[in-house]
């Protein structure tokens, strides 16, 4: 019977183990994101979040342990500076983990691991385009895309003031999701967070305004078939890519003509917000 069995072997000996899980936690901490296997992030992330609290205890033990643990001495600096400050009110869970897919060859599930609050957070980015699109699909409703776009996006400073003082469960402007994504993301960042996330919101609705306009004049503009085909190409979709007025799940979108159609009842079909409803894309 095994007894204090922590962590997984990885079909390696103990040193070279260490050695492999010591160089993946400094790299996770120079470049604050890493991609690798997913039971490889997992034991990363629990020796990343121990470095970071000896970080936080500032002492000179924890320093010296710090430095013999990293490979790099210049990034034990950043851990003990950068990372004690950004951290300072958080009581753990300094790292996520983003499921990745499989890798190509071996199918070995795939991972992305980061520090949170780190300035390319993934899950920040996510929320904010999560805002931009629910706040567009409530406007779409009233008002055609040229419109919209003409006017520009406005208000996003109000609505999320106005949701991060609300409950989860409440009735608002945002799903109870995004809400609480929302909330959680910018719990324990600065002020000047509040203004990135507005800007990046604001970006992705233009991004999603500009698109089908851009089309619709593109088709108005160039009559000869030929310049016509070639525009379109250029403004395909890329694989994934999920916009207002489509009908498809981002799987589906991925997959291209490889992916199954389904047909049958509405249940089949993934059911959007009031974006996809609106005729004005029609």
């Amino acid at each position: 019977m095994k007894h204090g069995v922590a962590f997984r072997k990885f079909s390696r000996t103990s040193s070279h183990r260490m050695l492999m899980l010591r160089n993946l936690v400094t790299s996770l901490f120079k470049h604050e994101q890493i991609k690798t296997t997913l039971p490889k992030a997992r034991d990363t992330a629990r020796l990343a979040e121990k470095i970071i609290t000896m970080g936080k205890k500032g002492d000179l033990a924890a320093y010296k342990r710090a430095s013999a643990f990293l490979l790099e001495p210049k990034v034990t600096p950043k851990v003990f500076e950068e990372f004690a400050e950004r951290y300072k009110d958080r009581v753990g869970g300094y790292t996520r983990i983003h499921k990745y897919g499989n890798r190509p060859g071996d199918n070995a599930p795939h991972a992305v691991l980061e520090l949170v609050d780190n300035p390319h957070d993934i899950k920040f980015d996510m929320t904010a385009r999560a805002v931009g699109w629910e706040m567009l699909s409530k406007r779409i409703e009233h008002a055609t895309p040229e419109e919209l776009r003409a006017a520009g996006p406005s208000g996003v400073k109000d609505v999320l003031d106005e949701e991060r003082q609300r409950h989860p469960d409440e009735r608002g402007q945002l799903r109870s999701t995004t809400r609480w994504n929302l909330q959680k993301v910018l719990r324990f960042r600065s002020k000047d967070a509040v203004e990135q996330l507005q800007q990046k919101a604001e970006d992705h609705m233009d991004t999603l305004l500009a698109q089908p306009v851009a089309l619709k004049q593109l088709a108005q503009q160039r009559a000869d078939k030929e310049a016509e085909a070639e525009g379109l190409r250029v403004a395909r979709l890329k694989a994934g890519q999920t916009l207002p007025g489509g009908n498809c799940s981002t799987l589906s979108m991925v997959q291209g003509a490889l992916g199954k159609k389904l047909t049958g009842p509405a249940w089949y079909t993934r059911r959007k917000l009031g974006i996809d409803r609106a005729s004005a894309w029609e």
